[in-house]
């Protein structure tokens, strides 16, 4: 076999090998800390990227993208993305569900980066 056939062949191989296992997600169950079930539970022990499910309201815009969120435990600073409303309005009564990852850098506060935004009727 010719080396630049050999060449295209172990290619094309190699793209099939990663194409297959970049799709690959585990779905089955998991053990280890369960995520923090409110805010006061995020402020008393934050952990860098742990994953959240809150619901509760926005209560004021404050900077760029960051808004003070609060689920009646307390309150916490959160970012979302202009593109996360998708047009939608909300204020401080829309009760709201959001999805998204506690941010916990040196020396700063805690804060939630919301990466899905569901309004709660």
């Amino acid at each position: 076999m010719p080396l630049h056939r050999t060449l295209i062949v172990s290619l094309a191989a190699a793209c099939a090998l990663l194409a297959g296992g970049a799709h690959a997600q585990y779905v089955g169950p998991t053990t280890g800390p369960a995520a923090p079930g409110s805010v006061a539970a995020i402020l008393k022990n934050p952990v860098d990227d742990q994953a959240v499910v809150l619901r509760g309201h926005l209560l004021r815009k404050v900077g760029n993208e960051k808004y003070t969120f609060s689920d009646g435990t307390a309150e916490i600073r959160v970012d979302i993305d202009d593109k996360v409303f998708m047009n939608r309005k909300i204020d401080a009564r829309t009760r709201v569900e959001i999805r998204g990852e506690v941010e916990k850098d040196f020396m700063e506060s805690p804060e939630i980066d919301v990466d899905v935004l569901t309004v709660v009727q």
